[in-house]
């Protein structure tokens, strides 16, 4: 691999790439009152709260720490340990100038996923103690001159793309002692009722630079493979799935979560055959949703519900684009189909209408992709993706001698999504339950909660009931679910979207429909709940809820938006005889982008290649609607 100096920062920022390998509104929010089961103690454990109605708990899967090659390779030296440290509220080294790194609201539950190529072991090089300090490249990947180290990074990188496996580097008994640790660093921060942890890894292949990762999350301790799965096994998602299959066999219990299909140019949702060469029948959709029960949908690197080439009619559409695939030369992807999640809803609907089963069949989550243990999920809190890039001035012009076409690609980073699961309890158990059923959503970062249901027999005034909650679940089914076959009668949808405590104003809230018509595709967005007294024109459009951000000071005003917004919605152009499917999009008023904190932070004006301003959101995971034969 021959590659100019020149390229070399730009590896420093993206190592792991050249693997290549209507409305309601009021002021206080519609919840259950005391009139409907209240949350109780679990029997057993009077610790943890159980809630019949299900709450939401926010957290993340896709976290990274030093324990991936390309966080250690971007100067990152936190640990698992400090990640969930972290995610609990505690401060941890890492910030810019010498400050902390630390969440301003803890999260719920955290899963720390680095990737299983080469998982730990050049960290490890840094301990004496460590058998991987004894390696031969050990003195390179830890040497104080940069291009020592560098350069070590680079033989490594190289081998693995002529496909040379270097057995020293690949050690079975130092790789899993790495991964016993990391279990055990799971288990000791998981705290039923109070914080969840899972053991988790990235396995991340990504052919010609086409994105195809996945995260593994394991839902339990039990079973738990000595080692996890890499590139370097098999670059193929069905070889993924077979060794996932195998350890159900033995005991475990796992899911996996693909993510960033914006980078894959096309790989991701295929239109006839895989990656992996199987043809788009039954077989391969039932393996691919045994094993995939959620996709994310919005990350660091971009938001990949659609983009404006796959859905022009949609003015939200061009939200956060991170329009790359995974080359450290900044190449643009250039494929849509098959690289966004609403086109794939789309497409799996008309396959299972064709009797092909559906394999794009997903509940929704959002989650970060950070590489230094703390998720960004706050918007005035960003620290950017690795640690070699937390400062405000690389986030916005990449270091002394960058490309621009490379610092370009840093600034349109996101921060980081969320994902919001509703359950029972803050368990496992309970967590995990949710996943199965798919009663989850995603979020850009904001924590807004968003509530979604589906049924025949839904009152019009039913929100006003204490008890709707209850209500819609016992007459109707909630996001994520199979909406039975209709008599005649269209379906009624319950949205209900609260805001963010201590967040920004709700300007309006959408429900995404596609359907099939004359054996086409279709798509439609309704506006079924707006603020500000704000109704849809004759000619379908909405007035905008306005923006109170002032550029100078990376500030907002809630005096415009709804803290909530809820309505029961009926369908005004269903068709009991065709397949469709249903999901809520809930979009905050505009409030600052990360970038723009960052220009105040520096003194600058806001750069004019970014927004100034974006519209925080949620997506929830769809309702499927599938006629009777």
């Amino acid at each position: 691999m021959n590659i100019s100096f020149k390229h070399r920062s730009l590896l420093l920022v993206f190592p792991l790439l050249l693997l290549a390998c209507s409305a309601n509104s009021s002021d206080k929010p519609v919840e259950p009152t005391a009139s409907s089961p209240d949350s109780v103690e679990q029997s057993g454990s009077s610790s943890i709260k159980v809630n019949p109605d299900k709450d939401a708990y926010f957290g993340d899967f896709h976290i990274h720490t030093s324990y991936s090659f390309d966080g250690y390779a971007n100067g990152g030296f936190t640990t698992p340990d400090d990640a969930y440290r972290w995610a609990k509220g505690e401060a941890i080294p890492g910030g810019w100038n010498g400050s902390k790194l630390q969440i301003k609201v803890p999260l719920d539950w955290y899963a720390v996923s680095d990737h299983s190529e080469f998982l730990g072991l050049f960290k490890k090089m840094e301990d004496p103690v460590s058998p991987a300090s004894k390696l031969s490249i050990a003195p390179q990947v830890t040497s104080k001159d940069k291009k020592v180290s560098f350069d070590a990074y680079v033989k490594v990188l190289d081998d693995i793309n002529k496909g040379i496996k270097d057995p020293e580097l690949l050690n079975p008994e130092i790789s899993k002692s790495i991964w016993k640790e990391i279990v055990a660093t799971a288990e000791a921060h998981n705290d039923p009722g109070k914080f969840t942890t899972f053991s988790a890894f990235e396995w991340t292949s990504a052919p010609d630079n086409r994105n195809l990762h996945r995260v593994v999350v394991f839902e339990n301790a039990q079973g738990i493979p000595e080692l996890p799965y890499s590139k370097l096994d098999s670059g193929r998602p069905e070889d993924l799935w077979a060794w996932m299959d195998t350890q159900r066999a033995n005991g475990a219990s796992l899911f996996a979560v693909p993510h960033n299909g914006n980078a894959s140019n096309g790989l991701m949702f295929p239109e006839t055959t895989s990656y992996g060469g199987s043809q788009l029948d039954k077989d391969y959709a039932a393996k691919r949703m045994r094993n995939e029960p959620l996709y994310e949908v919005s990350q660091i690197k971009g938001t990949s519900e659609t983009h404006p080439d796959l859905s022009p009619n949609d003015e939200f559409a061009g939200f956060e684009i991170w329009d790359y695939t995974l080359s450290a030369l900044s190449i643009p992807a250039s494929v849509r189909v098959g690289s966004y999640v609403r086109d794939a809803f789309l497409r799996g609907m008309q396959l299972e209408a064709e009797g092909k089963g559906n394999p794009f069949k997903y509940g929704i989550i959002g989650d970060s992709d950070a590489h230094n243990s703390a998720a960004v999920v706050e918007e005035d809190n960003y620290t950017g993706k690795f640690a070699l890039d937390n400062s405000p001035e690389h986030r916005l012009n990449g270091p002394r001698g960058f490309e621009e076409k490379n610092a370009r690609q840093i600034r349109q980073f996101s921060s980081g999504g969320l994902a919001g699961i509703w359950a029972e309890s803050n368990t496992r158990e309970a967590l995990v339950d949710a996943i199965h059923r798919k009663e989850t959503f995603g979020t850009s970062g904001t924590r807004l909660k968003v509530r979604f249901f589906a049924g025949y027999q839904f009152d019009a005034n039913l929100l006003q009931a204490p008890d709707w909650v209850q209500q819609a679940y016992a007459s109707g089914v909630p996001m994520g679910s199979d909406l039975p076959p209709s008599n005649g009668a269209a379906p009624s949808f319950i949205v209900h979207a609260v805001k963010e405590v201590n967040g920004a104003n709700l300007d309006r809230v959408q429900i995404i429909k596609g359907w099939l018509e004359n054996g086409k595709t279709v798509e439609k967005i309704y506006d079924v709940a707006l603020s500000d007294g704000r109704t849809v024109g004759a000619n379908g459009e909405v007035a905008p809820v306005g923006n109170t951000v002032d550029a100078s000071t990376a500030t907002y005003s809630n005096d415009i938006g709804a803290t909530q917004l809820a309505t029961v919605w009926t369908d005004p152009d269903f068709d009991p005889a065709t397949h469709a499917f249903y999901y809520v999009r809930a979009l905050e008023i505009p409030t600052p982008r990360w970038s723009t904190y960052d220009a105040v932070t520096l003194g600058v004006a806001p750069r004019d290649d970014i927004p100034v301003s974006i519209q925080e959101r949620a997506w929830t995971s769809p309702i499927w609607y599938t006629p009777a034969h």
